[in-house]
């Protein structure tokens, strides 16, 4: 996943070139979700840091701007959807629930920075590398902030997808993984 890109008029990219980044640098079977730099792909790599610096360093080539790469096999996000605290609770809509990926996992500090965030109606809960935020009111003027939750992990690089986005991602990885 990308942090940033399609979200207005600036840092824009294309779908086609951006495929052509991640197989420039040998990943295969390369597709794309929507336009807002969802990607599944096949990679024999096993280091993902690595992975994730030459990832990052060929889009900025290739677009002119860096945009930090989160990697999840898909085990990892099949776990994060068995993780989901609010499954099976009625009334909660997919389309407000999202799933904030983290660059790493927060340490006790963090966690319990996040566990002091209150006062706010959305409902916040951390997990191994991700947090899972419930807007009830939905996500387009949340009292929880981005700047919140940048003070309680101290400005670690996130990115936010929603529930939907979450699910087709697993499923497309899945599609991958049968294929292969």
């Amino acid at each position: 996943m990308l942090r940033g890109v399609n979200l207005g008029p600036h840092r824009r990219i294309r779908m086609e070139p951006l495929r052509a980044v991640y197989e420039s640098v040998g990943l295969t079977d390369v597709r794309t979700l929507l336009q807002s730099g969802n990607i599944v792909f096949q990679s024999k790599a096993r280091d993902l840091s690595r992975l994730s610096a030459r990832l990052q360093d060929a889009f900025e080539a290739e677009f002119g701007f860096r945009s930090d790469v989160f990697l999840r096999s898909a085990d990892d996000l099949r776990k994060v959807v068995a993780g989901n605290p609010f499954e099976g609770r009625a009334g909660v809509e997919p389309a407000r629930l999202a799933v904030t990926f983290l660059a790493s996992a927060p340490d006790v500090a963090a966690r319990s920075r996040l566990a002091a965030i209150t006062g706010v109606p959305e409902e916040l809960h951390t997990g191994e590398r991700e947090l899972y935020i419930y807007y009830c009111n939905g996500m387009a003027r949340p009292a929880l902030t981005p700047a919140m939750l940048d003070k309680a992990l101290l400005k670690m690089s996130t990115t936010t997808r929603n529930w939907n986005t979450v699910t087709k991602m697993v499923a497309m990885a899945g599609e991958l993984e049968s294929s292969a």
